[in-house]
Parts: C-alpha cells; sequence; structure tokens
C-alpha cells in the first residue's frame, strides 16, 4: 500500500519525508486555508520535496471553471495531480484532463455507483471518504471492499485512495479491504509505528545491556 500525507504543512512534509514512508501528498481548500499561505506557491514547494504524486483541488464547481484551474495548476510541476469533486461537471472536468494525459484525483466519493463512475471517465485515483460513512453509521470498509470486487472484475486502472482516516486501524482495515493508497494525516502516520509493548522491549533491552558495561563503539 502507498502512503500519502494529508497536509500542507511544509514542515510536516518535509520531516515525513525524510523517513522513506511517503509516497505522495494530498492537499484540500481547507488544509490550504490553515497553512494561511498562498495555495499555487504551497503546492509548489510541496512538489519540490516530495517525488510523488501531489494532489491540488480545483475551487471552481463548475465544468469551465474547473479545466480553467486545473490547467493552471498542473503547469506547477510534472507531478501534480488535479483533484475535482465527484459531481457531474468534476466527471466531465476529468475525462478532460485524462484525455490531456493530466493524472486526476476524484474526491468526496461516498458510494460504488460513483467510483464506478469515476473508473469510467479514466480517474487516477478515486477517494472514498471512509471517516465520514463511520460517521453515518455507514461502514467505510465494505465501500472499499466494494469498489475492489467492482475494479477487479472489469479491470479498471483506477487507484483506491482512502481518505478521511481518522485512527491507525483504519489504515490497516483499509489495506486489508483492498486500497491502494492511504492518505494519512500526519498525527496518525506516527502513530502506525507506535505500540505500547515495543517501547516496553526496547526499555528492557536498553536496560539489559546497560547491565553489561559494554559498548559497541
Amino acid at each position: 500500500m502507498k502512503f500519502f500525507v494529508d497536509t500542507a504543512l511544509i514542515d510536516e512534509i518535509v520531516e515525513l519525508n525524510d523517513t522513506g514512508m511517503l509516497d505522495g501528498v494530498t492537499t484540500n481548500p481547507s488544509l490550504i486555508a490553515k497553512s494561511g499561505r498562498d495555495f499555487k506557491q504551497v503546492i509548489a514547494e510541496i512538489c519540490k520535496i516530495i517525488a510523488g504524486p501531489v494532489s491540488a483541488e480545483v475551487a471552481a464547481t463548475d465544468f469551465a471553471g474547473m479545466v480553467a484551474e486545473g490547467e493552471v495548476l498542473a503547469k506547477i510541476a510534472d507531478n501534480v495531480v488535479i483533484k475535482v469533486p465527484l459531481t457531474y461537471d468534476g466527471l466531465k472536468a476529468c475525462r478532460h484532463f485524462t484525455g490531456a494525459g493530466i493524472k486526476t484525483n476524484v474526491t468526496l466519493c461516498f458510494s460504488a455507483n460513483q467510483a464506478l463512475l469515476a473508473a469510467k471517465v479514466g480517474a487516477t485515483y478515486i477517494s472514498p471518504f471512509i471517516g465520514r460513512l463511520d460517521d453515518t453509521n455507514i461502514d467505510g470498509m465494505e465501500l472499499i471492499a466494494d469498489i475492489r470486487t467492482i475494479y477487479d472484475n472489469y479491470g479498471f486502472a483506477t487507484q483506491i485512495l482512502a481518505a478521511s482516516i481518522r485512527g491507525a486501524n483504519h489504515v490497516s482495515d483499509a489495506a486489508l479491504s483492498g486500497a491502494d493508497v492511504a492518505t494519512i494525516p500526519p498525527g496518525v502516520l506516527r502513530k502506525l509505528y507506535d505500540h505500547p509493548l515495543t517501547d516496553k522491549g526496547l526499555a528492557a533491552f536498553v536496560k539489559d545491556w546497560a547491565s553489561t558495561g559494554q559498548s559497541i563503539l
């Protein structure tokens, strides 16, 4: 499974990228607003840090506006992925970008039918929002599994990008359900390697080593 980090904060991206765990970055208008910085400048900086895909979302909601904005964003760097909403106009825009050889991320997916449509218009990524589904007492992982089955049935190349991840269990569950990618908030990403038994075991090793009085160096 590929790991994308869901943030627009440059310092966090640099820190996590240095670990070698990151395959890409996703952003959205809300994350950019929290950063308090110029949108295009932030995207350009991220693209210089990350070699993998960087999702940049259009602000327009109509087809012509999405195309105009997406074409501007695509010129920022070769690894920009244009993020469009899963609406009628968003699907039309996705088809346009796909035809132009520009990668796309169709976001705000909440049903298997929506995911099927995104694949048919050639989306590079489909982003089902599992956390928001869980908030409405609908199992987001069932949606991931359903999309996986549909895509495999018909050989669609669209990658399933599990989004709206709320905790570490969402990551492993998404992997088990067949997601190709998980886009993860920085705090959740750090929790993936955190376990009390690891800490306990390491403390014991350190204590036992100290008792030997030895040094490796």
